[in-house]
């Protein structure tokens, strides 16, 4: 019997041959870093792929989301989620800006708009939901709140790459987007990330201060950082944006196979598709009822994985129940029993293009009795 390790993920690679012939005209041309052309052609062609008027290429995905937050003078409070990944709240720590959860919708594990609105201060200067798994939040009742308040709203759409409403890119949604290209992402250029925005001027703004501020050889407009992505990893991810549709489809075709064999199992439920959504299938999150199942979530985690299999608690534990956030009055565990009864029920299963048959067969053996 194979017992060979199935891990939660694996990244989408481009061919080897085609990297290294890119590879050999970064070499050639001794352009490594500061906008050259693989960096402007993936831009456009991303720009192109989902359906978005601007885009900025960063280094990884924390650092769109201090850029923008930045860019946009937040401060204060801002309204988010803590079920996510901890960089949405580091990002306004970082920037000097209270966090205040709210609780979560557990149809979607998206932030819940009707909690959104109780939690306004005078200090309130913005909202940062985030697009849970991919799966689109109610960005209208969101951007009502937004204008009913005069707030600014960021969205965090780390995992939502290429997702749709309607045919229109969940990423116009809000004053910007971020994205991130991690090597675990559906798309991913190793390490990296993006930011979407709406106007010319604004894609200018953010391109210096991803570059230390700098508008000219001799002109510094502004304090900036350092965050750019160089020219091997957007070449990388060039060839990778030709196979990302394929990639996608082969997630869809997992997702479809375990919905399949879990639809009926008592104690075990999942996200179905939304109607009217193109989703990109990042991950295959179960949530488990011990009363239901007879174990409880850690006792299928661990038993999945003696068995080789590994699935991910994501997102366990709450971002609201870490050391730098746990003292926060919107923190307490009585003020958010959706996100947390769904971080103690979660497990992430396997999701991605490699998967086989008996891969699949595999890890539904683990959790079918």
């Amino acid at each position: 019997m194979n017992n060979s390790q199935i891990t939660v993920t694996s990244p989408l690679l481009p061919n080897l041959s085609e990297l290294n012939a890119l590879m050999q005209k970064i070499w050639d041309s001794k352009w490594i870093t500061n906008n050259g052309s693989f960096h402007r052609q993936l831009e456009k062609e991303l720009a192109e792929y989902l359906g978005v008027p601007f885009i900025s290429l960063f280094t990884n995905g924390t650092l769109p989301l201090i850029t923008a937050l930045q860019a946009m003078r937040i401060t204060g409070e801002v309204i988010t989620s803590p079920y996510s990944f901890v960089a949405t709240t580091h990002a306004l720590w970082w920037n000097g800006i209270k966090p205040v959860f709210v609780d979560i919708d557990p149809k979607t594990g998206d932030i819940d708009p009707e909690r959104i609105e109780a939690a306004i201060t005078p200090k309130t200067t913005a909202i940062l939901p985030v697009h849970v798994y991919g799966k689109p939040c109610d960005t209208k009742a969101i951007q009502d709140i937004a204008d009913k308040y005069g707030l600014k709203v960021l969205y965090d759409a780390a995992h939502a790459f290429g997702v749709k409403v309607n045919n229109v890119s969940i990423l116009n949604q809000g004053d910007m987007a971020t994205l991130s290209f991690h090597a675990t992402k559906v798309y991913n250029t190793i390490e990296g990330g993006a930011l979407v925005m709406h106007d010319e001027r604004t894609k200018k703004h953010i391109d210096y201060l991803k570059n230390f501020g700098f508008a000219s050889e001799t002109e510094v407009v502004a304090p900036g950082i350092n965050s750019k992505m160089d020219e091997v990893r957007a070449a990388y991810g060039f060839l990778n944006l030709k196979q990302v549709d394929w990639a996608i489809e082969r997630r869809h075709q997992v997702a479809i196979r375990y919905r399949e064999a879990l639809r009926n199992i008592e104690g075990i439920s999942f996200f179905d598709d939304m109607p009217g959504v193109k989703h990109n299938y990042s991950y295959f999150p179960i949530f488990v009822d011990k009363d239901k199942y007879g174990k409880t979530r850690d006792e299928l985690y661990f038993q999945m994985k003696d068995r080789n299999v590994l699935g991910r608690r994501y997102f366990y534990p709450l971002i609201s129940s870490f050391t730098t956030y746990r003292g926060l009055e919107s923190a307490k565990p009585e003020n958010l029993p959706n996100a947390t009864k769904m971080a103690e029920q979660v497990i992430c299963l396997p999701m991605h293009h490699q998967l086989s048959e008996e891969d699949i067969q595999r890890v539904l053996d683990c959790i079918v009795r």
